[in-house]
C-alpha cells in the first residue's frame, strides 16, 4: 500500500509519519515550491502532544515549543477575571506547547525526510486531478517549475491541502462557500520580555475587541488581535492566512489599552510583520471523500482558529487514519474507518468554536463555564484523554 498526501503542511507531514511507523508507504507531494517556516505562533493542546510524543517527537518539540502553564482572562486595564492552570499543571500527561506554526512545520519536515528518505517530499507538484482506478487512485500532477503534467498511481488519496482545498473542491464541487464570522483577526510575532509566569497566555475582551497573546520562545509573544465588524455569513472575499495587513487598521482598537504588565500597543507596534485573515469555517460535511479518496485537516474541517484546536485536530486525523488504514482489510474500509471516528468528533469541534466566538462569558463563573463546556464538547477532558489507549499501531 503506498498512500498519496496532498499536502505538505502539519497534518499531511503527520500523517506521513504515522503511516510510515504503521508500516505503510506514503509520499507527500505539494503546490508551493519551498516549505518555508510562514505564519505565526499556534498552540498544540496535549491530544495533539501526546501523538507527536508517541511518533517519537516529544524531545524536539520541548526544544522549540514553550510548554503552557495557564490561561489568564483579563479586561484591558490589567485586573484578572478568571485563570486556569493548562497542559501537565492541569493533570494531563502530556504538555501544552505554544510554538511557530512555520518552526513545527520544518520539524516535522525534518522528521518525514530522516524516516522516509530524502524524496518522500515533492515540492513544486500541484495535484490537477483524481480518478479512481481498479485497486487504486490515478492523480494528475503539474510540476510548477517545468510545466509538465505527469500521472502517479497510489492505493489511496489523502487532501491534507488545506483551507483551499483542490481534493475538497473535486469531491464536493458544490460543497458551499466559506462562511465568516463577521470578527476580522491581525496576527503577529514581536521580541519582547515575557509577562506574568513567562508560560501564560492572556485573553484580553472588551466588547467586541479582543487580544491573544503568548510567548512562543527565543524572546518572543505571539500576539491575536480580533475585532467583530460585522454579522456573520458567507466571506465575499478571499482568505489567506498570508495576507499582509495594516498597523494602522488594528492599533486604534488597541491605543487605550493599559494592562500594566503588557505593553499592549508597543506589541502591535513592534510586530516583525503583520498579517490580516477573516475568521472563517464551512458548515461540516455530511462525508468527506468516497472509496481511496478522503479528506484530512483544513481541507476536511476548517474551523475558527479560537480554541487552539486546529492543527491539534489535523494532527489526531493522521494518527487515526494510520491506525485505522493498518487495521482494516482493505483501504476503502480504513478510510471509511477513518471518517467514522473524526468526522463527528471535528464537526463538534467546529461548532463548540463557533460557540465560543460569541460568548464573552463574562464573570469568572462564567469564563470557567465556558472552558469547561469546550472541554466536554471537544472530548477534550483530562481524564478522557490520559485514560484512552493509544493509536500507535503494533
Amino acid at each position: 500500500m503506498t498512500v498519496l498526501i496532498a499536502g505538505a503542511g502539519i497534518g499531511g507531514l503527520t500523517a506521513a509519519l504515522s503511516l510510515h511507523a504503521a508500516g505503510i508507504d506514503a509520499v507527500v507531494v505539494e503546490s508551493a515550491r519551498d516549505v518555508r517556516p510562514l505564519g505565526v505562533g499556534i498552540n498544540l493542546l496535549p491530544h495533539a502532544v501526546r501523538e507527536l510524543t508517541e511518533l517519537g517527537l516529544g524531545e524536539r518539540l520541548a526544544a522549540v515549543g514553550v510548554a503552557t502553564a495557564e490561561n489568564v482572562y483579563s479586561d484591558p486595564r490589567g485586573h484578572q477575571l478568571f485563570a486556569e492552570p493548562r497542559g501537565l499543571a492541569m493533570g494531563y500527561r502530556w504538555p501544552q506547547y505554544s510554538i511557530h506554526r512555520g518552526e513545527l512545520q520544518l520539524l516535522l519536515l525534518a522528521a518525514v525526510r530522516e524516516r522516509l528518505g530524502a524524496d518522500a517530499v515533492r515540492t513544486g507538484m500541484r495535484l490537477v486531478d483524481f480518478a479512481e482506478e481498479t485497486g487504486g487512485v490515478r492523480v494528475r500532477l503539474l510540476d510548477r517549475a517545468s510545466g509538465a503534467a505527469q500521472e502517479v498511481g497510489a492505493s489511496a488519496l489523502v487532501g491534507a491541502d488545506g483551507l483551499h482545498s483542490a481534493v475538497r473542491a473535486r469531491l464536493h464541487p458544490d460543497g458551499g462557500p466559506l462562511l465568516w464570522s463577521g470578527i476580522r483577526m491581525w496576527r503577529g510575532v514581536t521580541r519582547a520580555e515575557p509577562f506574568l509566569t513567562g508560560r501564560s497566555m492572556v485573553i484580553v475582551r472588551e466588547g467586541d475587541v479582543e487580544l491573544v497573546a503568548y510567548p512562543i520562545g527565543r524572546g518572543r509573544i505571539n500576539w491575536v488581535a480580533q475585532v467583530r465588524l460585522s454579522e456573520p455569513g458567507p466571506l465575499a472575499e478571499g482568505a489567506d492566512w498570508n495576507s499582509a495587513g495594516r498597523l494602522a487598521d488594528v492599533l486604534p482598537y488597541f491605543e487605550d489599552w493599559s494592562l500594566g504588565w503588557l505593553d499592549v500597543p508597543g506589541l502591535l507596534t513592534n510586530s516583525d510583520g503583520i498579517l490580516e485573515y477573516p475568521m472563517v469555517d464551512r458548515e461540516p460535511l455530511p462525508a468527506w471523500g468516497r472509496g481511496r479518496v478522503t479528506l484530512l485537516g483544513d481541507a476536511a474541517h476548517p474551523m475558527y482558529p479560537v480554541g487552539a484546536n486546529g492543527a491539534s485536530q489535523s494532527i489526531v486525523d493522521a494518527r487515526v487514519l494510520a491506525h485505522e488504514l493498518a487495521a482494516a482489510g482493505d483501504v476503502s474500509t480504513g478510510l471509511a474507518r477513518y471518517e467514522s471516528v473524526r468526522r463527528e468528533a471535528t464537526a463538534a469541534v467546529v461548532l463548540a468554536n463557533r460557540e465560543m466566538s460569541r460568548s464573552s462569558g463574562g464573570s469568572a463563573s462564567g469564563l470557567a463555564r465556558m472552558t469547561d463546556t469546550y472541554r466536554h464538547a471537544t472530548g477534550s477532558d483530562v481524564d478522557v484523554l490520559n485514560s484512552r489507549a493509544s493509536l500507535t499501531t503494533g
